[in-house]
């Protein structure tokens, strides 16, 4: 126990560090004493967590995506002095009797909350669950105000009324409102009333001067634009023609084009519209009866009906300057039409705008959002129970995963960083931690064998990523690439591929075997090499000679004797070199027994296996969840270890039964096949022994041997060889590899 700034902290080893320890209702109620130094978790995100994201965003006041430790305080001093009893957020439970609201300003608050809330379910009890404030609408179903400012079809007496706060909403959009229903707030009324003026006023400014064919001018107009462009093109080509007449071909449309559709289905054909609209001509006349494109006949004859009929009666053609006559009508109407305000309403029509103008009930429906927002503050305490009961039942949890991280050191419960479980190799591993994406930089000061992962699930429609930690079991059928399978803390399955590994030790029995792996690899792969190497020199050789003898150059190579008495001696001295390390050998095991002779080889053992075990077993003292965290934006501010104990149990290997034969036949195959092994290990025993016994013997005879073998044979051999192939000469024409 230590007193800190005036409170009594107790504490207890959680994960290899001294934490504080959080164990009562007082314990939260004094967070705010604790010195920061103390605290295992100074900020975590809000994301990536298996919680509750209601609970997580009642936490995060300031909506920034992050708990620090300021709101974790905040939020501990308003739930501890809203309860009689702290004690009981140490439960965990989801309801709670009205009785334990505190006697005070908060407490009585909510207690009346509560009450409104039974009241407004119909529901007769003396305690509140998180059930029954889960459903807003449910709640304010049947409430005329409700204290968001939103006012319903419901919230009025007279139909009048009613009837205007639904064409409001239809004209301007529905605001939702708490009891699930369509409704107008403040700004809606405004913003209706003022596009009820301005359109209005518009309308009154639509004097007949403006409108140049009558009702038909809105249709004349788009007549005329739709034409705009085409007849510009047209009146263009006519003056290009007067400049140079021999352009006229040129200008028109020729028969090649023409020729070039006519196979096909002119009836659809788009590139006919890209014609002229009419044959240009140096006359400048535009016709309007005939000689007109046909995909342009229909827009000319209701240009002939809505304009030309009235400005032109009976004309079978207009020139350019008649043309940008009438376009030049429709400036005014065109102006007022650009004025144009309060569209919003104009579904409504003229008369129905001016019948609300008239009436004036925009007061009458502000004085009902009024009403409603008398009730704002009892509204949000409503939602303040809701947000408490989170509280009452999460925030305790919460705590042994920011405070203390407790959780994440009991077999009984998962950390809250904790995404589930991954499946490879042969294992499964529980510390899987979801992160943005690999970051084996920072990861890899954690000490720890890492596998980033990413996780797809095609039925679920999700992706994500994860570090997944290996804590037991070897690795060598680990490479990234792999396929493996994760399921959620919720049983969903995703399919996870290995993006990334950190490597680091896994456990002292893997570092033993380590070095004796590596240089097994290292000689696999030299003998690999080298195998490779002599086979494409072999090759090489092979096709060489084939070549040459196939062109019938070289001939055989004779018997070389003397070459074959070198290599006889060479084989000789190796013997002899054998026998006198054997006699060495000897020399250096005479008189140690068979006991001493094992724990030589034990020490050659540990001396092997024993730096990498000694560095394994430090590097496994220190494994430190930290930086996983830090990089998934977590900020630790202690030591969170994963010790070899512990760490065995994060990772759980597959474990296979004993089989036992049923067969009578069976049974007696396995009997024999255990005692042939039985026989062959005594057998190797028995070996060892007696090539210790018969060394000396060996080690005498290899000298002998040596002695017997006359140095001439062995130092002029090769000499010897060297004249014997001189005296052969090699044929011009043949390679030196056949040589």
């Amino acid at each position: 126990m230590s007193k800190k700034n005036g409170y009594n902290w107790n504490f207890s080893s959680v994960g290899g560090t001294v934490r504080v320890k959080i164990s009562s209702g007082e314990d939260i109620a004094h967070l705010g004493e604790l010195d920061r130094k103390l605290w295992t978790v100074l900020s975590c995100p809000v994301t990536g967590l298996e919680f509750d994201p209601k609970t997580l965003a009642v936490i995060d006041a300031n909506g920034d995506g992050k708990i620090r430790v300021d709101e974790v305080i905040s939020t501990a001093k308003w739930i501890t002095e809203a309860i009689s009893d702290p004690d009981l957020l140490l439960k965990g439970e989801s309801s709670l009797p009205l009785s334990a609201f505190a006697d005070n300003d908060s407490g009585n608050s909510l207690r009346a909350s509560a009450r409104q809330i039974l009241k407004n379910l119909k529901l007769e009890k003396e305690e509140i669950a998180l059930e029954d404030t889960a459903d807003n609408e449910k709640i304010f179903a049947d409430t005329k105000f409700n204290g968001d400012g939103i006012i319903t079809p419901a919230s009025a007496d007279h139909e009048a009324l009613k009837a205007l706060i639904e064409t409001i909403a239809k004209a301007m959009g529905a605001a939702r409102d708490r009891s699930g229903a369509d409704g107008v707030d403040t700004g809606r009324i405004e913003a209706f009333y003022a596009a009820c003026a301005d359109y209005a006023a518009w309308c009154e400014a639509a004097t007949p001067d403006i409108f140049p064919y009558g009702d038909d001018t809105e249709a004349a107009l788009g007549v005329c634009e739709s034409l705009k462009a085409k007849v510009a093109d047209y009146f263009m080509r006519c003056k290009l023609i007067r400049y140079d007449d021999a352009a006229a071909p040129a200008l028109d449309v020729s028969v090649d084009k023409i020729s070039a559709i006519s196979g096909g289905d002119l009836s659809v054909n788009e590139e006919i519209a890209t014609y002229p609209i009419a044959r240009p001509s140096a006359e400048g006349i535009l016709p309007v009866l005939d000689g007109i494109n046909p995909s342009w006949q229909a827009a000319i004859a209701s240009l002939k009906a809505l304009v030309l009929d009235k400005d032109f009666p009976g004309a079978d053609g207009i020139t350019e300057a008649q043309w940008n006559e009438i376009l030049s009508k429709f400036a005014a109407y065109t102006a007022w039409k650009d004025a144009k305000k309060g569209s919003e309403v104009e579904p409504l029509g003229l008369e129905t705008v001016k019948k609300v103008l008239s009436e004036g009930r925009k007061e009458a429906l502000l004085e009902l959002v009024a009403k409603d927002k008398e009730l704002e503050a009892e509204a949000l305490a409503i939602e303040s129970v809701d947000k408490f009961l989170h509280l009452y039942r999460d925030f305790y949890r919460f705590l042994n995963n920011y405070v203390v991280l407790s959780d994440f050191y009991d077999k009984d419960r998962k950390a809250i960083f904790q995404a589930g479980r991954l499946y490879i190799d042969q294992r499964s591993t529980d510390l899987c931690v979801k992160v943005a994406g690999p970051s084996p930089e920072i990861s890899s000061l954690s000490g720890m064998y890492i596998l980033y992962c990413a996780c797809t699930s095609e039925k679920l429609g999700k992706s994500f990523n994860i570090a997944a930690v290996l804590t037991d079991g070897d690795v060598d059928g680990i490479r990234e690439g792999k396929n493996a399978v994760f399921y959620d803390r919720d049983g969903n399955d995703y399919t996870a591929r290995v993006t990334a590994i950190v490597e680091n030790p896994i456990s002292v029995r893997q570092a033993f075997w380590t070095p004796y792996k590596k240089v097994a690899r290292m000689i696999n792969d030299k003998i690999d090499k080298n195998a490779t190497e002599k086979n494409e020199k072999s090759m090489a050789n092979f096709t060489s000679v084939a070549d040459t003898a196939t062109d019938g150059k070289a001939p055989a190579a004779p018997f070389d004797i003397a070459k074959f008495a070198g290599i006889f001696a060479a084989i000789s001295m190796g013997v002899g070199l054998v026998g006198a390390a054997l006699a060495g050998i000897a020399a250096a095991l005479k008189g140690i027994t068979i006991w001493q002779f094992l724990l030589i080889i034990a020490v050659i053992i540990l001396i092997i296996s024993g730096p990498s075990m000694f560095i394994a077993w430090r590097k496994l003292r220190k494994r430190d969840l930290g930086p996983i965290l830090n990089a998934n934006g977590w900020a630790i501010n202690s030591k969170a270890l994963v010790n070899i104990a512990f760490g065995a149990t994060l990772t759980s290997l597959a474990k296979y039964p004993k089989l036992t034969a049923v067969d009578a036949a069976e049974r007696k195959k396995v009997r024999r096949r255990r005692a042939l092994v039985w026989t062959i290990c005594i057998l190797l025993l028995a070996g060892g022994c007696a090539a210790l016994y018969f060394t000396d013997r060996l080690a005498c005879i290899g000298l002998r041997y040596h002695e017997e073998v006359p140095e001439e044979v062995v130092t002029d051999a090769p000499e010897a060889a060297e004249p014997e192939q001189a005296e052969t000469p090699a044929p011009e024409e043949a390679p030196a590899d056949a040589e």
